[in-house]
């Protein structure tokens, strides 16, 4: 099973229990079920006799402590997954937050300099670097190849990458410590080795002593079993996306939701 959250009208949140074995297709909605508190999602699904819920083998779901409640309650013999795309992007959010960082630093400077030349009575020209860009248009132009692997750089974005290390070889460290942790997960096998290479990207967090990593490192450590649970069978939440992405198209056809008990009634017959 998948556990997740979708919004369907003006941001309200639901809860979605999906069976990946339907594929999307037919029988793959399980449950939908307004809201996000565990409490009431928990007396929704306890309406699903034991005997049925106890053939639940496995539930994957992202790190939110509610939905870890909402399987602990519900589905006794399942292993529960930590989604490991939501786990990158805690690392590839915190490399995000450092680039932020420096492009606001960027800005203010340029303020100070343009105020300076005002005061000056003079012309502000700001410092153009070999590829053209101002050092916060660099910055802001970063953002995208800092998400990819180097493989998969175009021949600019290289050349940006490298000017940008070069001026903040504090940004390259974290931007390879968040590559590092989806090397892991793509390369490695067996749930033993993970748990050394895991504990190995730890340590290496902790002496880079980044603020922002270390709030990923904490929280990696907080799900550390259920993270490592994803080296048996590989599973994902990929299968609640997808199937997020199709009630969105399947709102989107119908130009939004004006009816949502009706919304509702239409998504279980094509997938309940």
């Amino acid at each position: 099973m998948s556990l997740d959250e979708t919004a369907l009208s003006q941001g309200e949140l639901y809860t979605i229990l999906t069976n990946k074995a339907a594929k999307g297709k037919k029988g793959a909605l399980v449950a939908i079920i307004k809201g996000t508190d565990s409490a009431k999602v928990i007396s929704i699904l306890e309406k699903i006799p034991l005997k049925l819920r106890n053939h639940v083998k496995e539930v994957t779901l992202d790190m939110a402590a509610s939905m870890e409640k909402i399987v602990k309650h519900c589905f006794h013999k399942a292993v529960i997954v930590t989604d490991r795309f939501h786990v990158q992007k805690l690392a590839y959010d915190a490399v995000q937050e450092m680039r932020i960082m420096y492009r606001w630093e960027a800005i203010e400077q340029e303020n100070k300099e343009i105020e300076l030349s005002k005061e000056l009575k003079k012309k502000h020209i700001s410092d153009i670097l070999e590829n053209g860009d101002t050092l916060k248009q660099l910055l802001a132009r970063s953002r995208y190849l800092l998400f990819k692997s180097e493989v998969h750089w175009t021949p600019t974005q290289r050349h940006r990458a490298e000017i940008l290390f070069l001026k903040y070889p504090s940004l390259e460290t974290a931007y390879h410590l968040s590559m590092k942790l989806g090397q892991i997960y793509h390369q490695t096998k067996e749930k033993g080795v993970a748990y050394t290479k895991l504990a190995k990207w730890y340590d290496s967090v902790d002496k880079h002593k980044f603020k922002s990593f270390n709030t990923v490192a904490r929280s990696i450590e907080a799900h550390y079993q259920t993270i490592l649970n994803y080296f048996d069978n590989r599973s994902t939440n990929a299968s609640a996306e997808s199937f997020n992405a199709k009630i969105k198209a399947f709102r989107s056809s119908f130009r939004g939701v004006r009816n949502i008990s009706f919304f509702l009634f239409r998504l279980a017959n094509i997938y309940a």
